[in-house]
């Protein structure tokens, strides 16, 4: 796997290390080669977590329905549930240690992205440590994640799309530990779980439910 330029200029912080591997595993090799998620998150410094959620979005973006949420869901709330509690590295189950997409869905998802993903490549960059380093930081990103894979995973139609898109900006800011764009997907994930989850119901119907199953 390639190595990560460094900014001279960030103390030693790793600079565009997510979209650029990123890029790098999309381009190179065989297509039918399957990429380990322990692999890939071992080749990373501090962008594990970003980099772990955004393998775990790929099938959000596969026109199948029912996929994303049966896949992708139940990984963005176990990430989620990681940094809730705490974790500064993602620990991996033995099974999905050794799982992960083929090299061609990477390029596929990639392929899509390709005007964005460069331009966010030129606009990203450690800044506003204040909402990436912080215990307080992550436990709010976390909680967000949890919610917003709970969204994914519910049979909202039309939004596999939209949570995807959303959630690869939280993969992408914590990749590239860009606090400004944290930020704002903290405002787009409040307005999300306020909008899809409180209007529609299903969310606060499915907690309800998980509250009742807990405590009776």
């Amino acid at each position: 796997m390639t190595t990560a330029p460094r900014d001279p200029g960030a103390a030693g912080v790793p600079r565009n290390e997510g979209i650029r591997t990123l890029l790098a595993m999309a381009s190179q090799g065989d297509g039918e080669q399957q990429l380990h998620i322990q692999d890939v998150l071992g080749g990373l410094a501090q962008g594990a977590f970003g980099m772990f959620l955004l393998l775990a979005i790929l099938p959000a973006f596969i026109p199948l329905p029912g996929v994303a949420g049966a896949l992708s869901g139940p990984l963005v709330m176990l990430i989620g549930a990681q940094m809730l509690v705490g974790l500064r590295s993602p620990w991996l189950p033995a099974p999905i240690a050794r799982r992960g997409p083929r090299r061609r869905t990477l390029h596929r998802f990639v392929s899509k992205l390709q005007r964005p993903l460069t331009w966010l490549d030129s606009v990203l960059k450690p800044r506003l440590a204040l909402t990436i380093e912080p215990l307080a930081a992550r436990l709010f990103t976390g909680a967000q994640l949890i919610l917003l894979g709970l969204l994914l995973s519910l049979p909202i139609p039309f939004t596999n799309y939209l949570f995807g898109f959303q959630l690869m900006l939280f993969a992408l800011a914590l990749l590239e530990r860009d606090g400004r764009l944290m930020l704002l997907n903290w405002l787009g994930g409040v307005a999300a779980i306020a909008f899809f989850g409180i209007s529609s119901g299903q969310l606060l119907t499915y907690l309800t439910r998980l509250a009742n199953d807990l405590f009776n």
